[in-house]
C-alpha cells in the first residue's frame, strides 16, 4: 500500500510524472506511531482487559482491527485527488451534526464515565465528536479558500466561520465534553489565523470565550475539582488528584531507560483507563525518557512534514486542508502530553495513534491520507 500511495501517476502522452511523489517520512512516522500504539495498548490494557473480559489481549485485538481499518482508510483517501473532497463538505458537515444531535437523544446515545459521547452500531461504537474535527477542518478549508478576500472583515470573514464552529461545539459541550470543545475552538482559531484573520478579532474572541469556559467549569463541580487538582494535586490525593499523581509516579519511576516493557506498576489499577487517556504515562514508565522522546520526535516529524506539505500545496484549499489535518493530530498530541506531565488540567483527550479507540484512529489515519494526497498533488509554486 505504501508503494501505491507514494507512486506518482504518469502522463500517457509524455511519460512524465504529473504530480509530486507523496511524503514517505510522513507515512513512516504515522505507521511507526500506530505500531508503538499497538504495543502499548497490549501492555497498558492487558490487566484491565483480563479483569473485564477474561481476555488479556481483548484491547490489543480490537486495536489491531482499528489499525487495519485505519490503514485502509488512509490508503483510499491518499489515492484520491484531495480537491474532490470539497464537494463533500456540506454533506459531511450535516451528517456529523446529525450524529452529534443523535447522541443527545435519551436511549440513543451510549453513556460511559458519566458522559454520553458514543453511538452504538451493532458491535461497534462511533464517537461523532471525533468526526467533528475533520468536518470542521473540511468546512473551513473549503470556505476560507473561496472567501479569502473577505477574511479580514468581521461580518463576512470571521462571523460565518465562527457560527458553524459553535454549531458543532454546542452539542459536543452538551455531552458534556469540554476537552473536545476546546480542541474544536482552537482548531477554528488557528485556521482563521493561518488564513489571515485580524489578530485583534481573534484576541477579542478569546476574551469573550474565556467567561463561557469558566461558566462551563463552574457548572460541573467535578471540572472545578480537576482545575484545583491541577494547581495542587496533593491537596486531594485520593480524589481529583489521584490520576495526575500516579501519572507522576509512572513518569518518575521510568527514569532514563524505563522499567521494561510490560513491567510497569501504575497500569495495575492505579491509573484509571491506562490504555486510553493516560497511556503516555505507562509508556514513560516502561520505556523511560528515551521512549517518550522517540514518540514526541515522531509527532514532531509528522507536524513538520504536514506544515511543509501545506506550504507547498498548489492552491489554498490544499493549504488549509493540509494545515487543518496537521493541527488535528499535533494539537491533540500536545494537549495529551501536557496533561500527563501535569502541565495542563485533565481533559479526557486521547493520544493520537497511541491510545485505544477506533473513532480517533480513523480520523488520524484519514488526516494522514489527506496529507499524502495533498503532497502527491503538489507542484512547484510560481
Amino acid at each position: 500500500m505504501a508503494e501505491a500511495v507514494l507512486e506518482a501517476p504518469k502522463s500517457a502522452s509524455t511519460g512524465q510524472a504529473v504530480s509530486r511523489v507523496g511524503d514517505p517520512w510522513l507515512l513512516l512516522a504515522s505507521l511507526a506511531l500506530a505500531g508503538v500504539g499497538l504495543v502499548m495498548v497490549y501492555s497498558a490494557g492487558s490487566a484491565l482487559a483480563a479483569q473485564r473480559y477474561s481476555d488479556g489481549a481483548y484491547f490489543f485485538k480490537a486495536q489491531l482491527l482499528h489499525v487495519t481499518a485505519g490503514i485502509v482508510v488512509m490508503g483510499v483517501v491518499a489515492l484520491m485527488d484531495y480537491r474532490r473532497l470539497a464537494r463533500f463538505t456540506y454533506p459531511v458537515l450535516l451528517g456529523v451534526l446529525a450524529a452529534l444531535l443523535l447522541v443527545l437523544i435519551p436511549g440513543v446515545g451510549h453513556e460511559a464515565g458519566g458522559a454520553v459521547r458514543w453511538l452504538r452500531l451493532g458491535p461497534f461504537s462511533l464517537q461523532p465528536a471525533e468526526m467533528a474535527k475533520l468536518a470542521l477542518v473540511l468546512y473551513l478549508a473549503h470556505s476560507l479558500s473561496r472567501h479569502q478576500e473577505q477574511i479580514k472583515t468581521f461580518s463576512r470573514g470571521l462571523l460565518p466561520h465562527l457560527g458553524v464552529t459553535f454549531l458543532l461545539i454546542l452539542p459536543v459541550a452538551a455531552e458534556p465534553d469540554l476537552g473536545m470543545s476546546v480542541i474544536l475552538f482552537c482548531l477554528a482559531c488557528l485556521m482563521l489565523f493561518v488564513a489571515g484573520a485580524r489578530f485583534s478579532y481573534l484576541l477579542g474572541l478569546l476574551a469573550l470565550a474565556s467567561p463561557l469556559v469558566w461558566v462551563m467549569v463552574v457548572h460541573y463541580p467535578w471540572r472545578l475539582k480537576r482545575i484545583l487538582a491541577f494547581l495542587d494535586p496533593w491537596h486531594d490525593a485520593g480524589g481529583a488528584g489521584f490520576q495526575i499523581i500516579h501519572s507522576f509516579y509512572a513518569l518518575g519511576s521510568g527514569g532514563l531507560w524505563g522499567v521494561g516493557l510490560g513491567a510497569g506498576k501504575q497500569k495495575l489499577f492505579y491509573l484509571p483507563e491506562p490504555h486510553t487517556d493516560f497511556i503516555f504515562s505507562v509508556l514513560g514508565e516502561e520505556l523511560g525518557l528515551w521512549g517518550v522522546l522517540l514518540v514526541l520526535g515522531l509527532f514532531l516529524l509528522l507536524v513538520i512534514r504536514g506544515v511543509k506539505i501545506a506550504l507547498e500545496a498548489r492552491e489554498l484549499f490544499g493549504t488549509y486542508l493540509a494545515m487543518g489535518s496537521t493541527l488535528i493530530i499535533g494539537l491533540q498530541a500536545f494537549i495529551n502530553a501536557g496533561v500527563v506531565m501535569g502541565l495542563l488540567p485533565t481533559k479526557g483527550l486521547t493520544m493520537p495513534f497511541i491510545s485505544y479507540g477506533g473513532s480517533s484512529l480513523m480520523v488520524n489515519f484519514a488526516c494522514v491520507g489527506i496529507l499524502l494526497s495533498v503532497a502527491a498533488g503538489s507542484g512547484r509554486k510560481a
